[in-house]
């Protein structure tokens, strides 16, 4: 049996044509909609979504394209963040809920970004861990810098071999992230390890897509609104590792040109903070909520 929140519910949620979002659900009270990150599925919320669910309503959806929620054909629109971002509202809206507060961990965070630039009515507060948005991801990454991040290289390739490489050694690739990423090894143990590897080994074309759209699709969306001087409008609480100087210096500052309304946090734990540090996520979470 795959690991499950302890407490929640899961179901499928319908959310737009052919498309259908696996959602654990748990709690009760105001609304608050967590987004998993790479190389994961909603169970990475499992320590947060617990203590949230004590007073609030929980939502941990799996991303379109991940875990166990469905993965439609690529077009070069589907994974745009637009089209995952308006997944997540409808599944809140299916669930009874027309606003609610969003935090969104690597991906997750970046579909959490375009939901609240798109759907601001609809976003409370907005939390994003250790990434930068979008567009300044692309925009800060240079020299040996990049290396880092040379998966969203590979990824951005046109399709066909990305996919192939992946697959052809899809334990390796994905678990070399949750070892180079992780400061506390033991805060993924093996069974949810084994979960995310299993997901993630089964959804290699739609997780490549996800990643090509950030370097195509999003890329246009985001610089549309940042030459429109659209902002976030709601209070933004922003976690992140010390990256080193090349790529943390003016992170604050980039945050800020988005986001007006920020509380920008770094933290001592690895990227996978939310299993690493959950109080201090959960923490800051109920900070952003009383703002």
């Amino acid at each position: 049996m795959a690991p499950t929140i302890t407490g929640f519910t899961e179901q499928r949620v319908p959310v737009a044509d052919g498309v259908a979002l696996h959602v654990a659900v748990g709690g009760s009270g105001s609304p608050v909609v967590l987004l998993h990150g790479f190389p994961q599925t909603h169970l990475m919320w499992r320590h947060v979504a617990a203590d949230l669910a004590a007073d609030h309503t929980v939502i941990c959806p799996d991303l379109r394209g991940y875990g166990a929620s469905d993965k439609p054909a690529d077009d070069g629109q589907a994974y745009a963040k637009r089209a995952m971002a308006a997944d997540v509202v409808a599944a809140a809206r299916a669930l009874g809920h027309d606003r609610f507060a969003l935090v969104g961990h690597d991906r997750g965070a970046l579909v959490a970004i375009r939901a609240g630039l798109d759907h601001p009515d609809a976003v409370t507060h907005l939390a994003s861990l250790d990434v930068l948005p979008n567009l300044d991801t692309w925009e800060v990454l240079s020299g040996l810098s990049a290396s880092v991040a040379w998966h969203l290289y590979l990824m951005a390739q046109p399709a066909g071999l990305p996919e192939a490489m992946i697959s052809g050694a899809a334990d390796a690739f994905f678990g070399s992230f949750l070892d180079a990423w992780a400061r506390d090894p033991q805060a993924v143990p093996a069974d949810v390890r084994a979960e995310y590897l299993r997901a993630c080994r089964e959804a290699v074309p739609s997780i490549v897509a996800d990643y090509r759209a950030s370097a195509t699709v999003d890329v246009e969306h985001d610089r549309a609104d940042r030459d429109a001087g659209n902002r976030l409008r709601m209070p933004v609480t922003v976690l992140q590792q010390d990256w080193g100087p090349e790529l943390s210096a003016g992170a604050a500052a980039t945050w800020a040109r988005w986001a007006p309304d920020l509380d920008h946090r770094t933290v001592t734990s690895g990227h996978f903070m939310a299993e690493e540090a959950p109080a201090e996520v959960v923490g800051a979470i109920r900070d952003l909520l009383a703002r």
